[in-house]
């Protein structure tokens, strides 16, 4: 048989073949899509045919997607994570000697896996909430809105699964990176509903504006303040970190050990 490097589009196969056939993308992925159609369409539900006045139609869905990114972040560290606790790590780096490679094609097809499920789902649900909840004071969408409730939570979703798997490449532990990106999406929220002084005023505020639940609440149009980030400036500032986190990954693969 022929012998022959392997390329980029060598590792996107692989990738999407190992993450496709996992039993753990079948279970995450699952149970994202539906908590977020669950719950988005419950929630629209509850409020059809009660008064509601100034909130934005699509904004029913914030609360499936608040509960179903941690499934989307779960699945993020495992897509590396995983390989290094059975091992499978060495076999797909001497198939693919170039760990920038092989990293860069994980991030690739997982980014884009968890990009189009979450879109879609968020797609549907907005759909049924903006039939379900019109009238009634609802604000009725604009297309910024339908923009931003559809596109916007699929890249801000996906971004935190993969900002998840820039984790969990440099600690290399399951429990540990998702451990840490649970802190990462609620501790400061938690924190900040304690922080009761008036000294803490500032730094509590500043903790709810820049928590994810409220950068999800501000591109659905319904933030916790009325200060802080709102649009899709939210999806920029996450867009940031996750390159950073990214480029430590990509760092740390290369300077040590298996």
């Amino acid at each position: 048989m022929p012998v022959r490097d392997a390329t980029f589009g060598d590792a996107l196969r692989s990738e999407w073949t190992k993450i496709r056939t996992l039993r753990s993308t079948m279970w995450t992925l699952g149970v994202m899509l539906l908590v977020v159609v669950g719950i988005g369409l419950l929630v629209a539900s509850v409020m059809s045919g009660h008064e509601a006045s100034g909130f934005p139609a699509l904004a029913a869905g914030f609360f499936g997607v608040l509960l179903g990114s941690l499934s989307v972040i779960t699945l993020g560290v495992l897509v590396i994570s995983s390989e290094y606790s059975t091992g499978m790590i060495r076999t797909t780096l001497t198939a693919c000697p170039s760990r920038s490679r092989v990293l860069a094609a994980k991030a690739v097809v997982f980014f884009s896996l968890a990009f189009v499920l979450t879109t879609v789902a968020c797609l549907l649900v907005a759909a049924v909430d903006s039939s379900l909840i019109s009238g009634h004071g609802v604000l009725a969408p604009s297309g910024s809105q339908w923009a931003r409730a559809t596109v916007g939570i699929g890249l801000y979703v996906a971004l935190l699964g993969l900002l998840a798997l820039a984790v969990g490449a440099m600690l290399r532990h399951s429990a540990g990176a998702i451990t840490a990106m649970l802190g990462v999406v609620l501790l400061p929220l938690l924190l900040a509903l304690f922080m009761a002084g008036e000294s803490l005023q500032t730094l509590r505020t500043d903790l709810i504006e820049y928590s994810v639940p409220n950068a999800l609440a501000a591109i659905y149009g319904i933030p916790m303040l009325d200060s802080g980030p709102h649009g899709w400036t939210p999806l920029w500032i996450l867009a940031g970190v996750t390159v950073v986190a990214l480029a430590g990954a990509f760092t740390v693969i290369n300077k040590r050990d298996v």
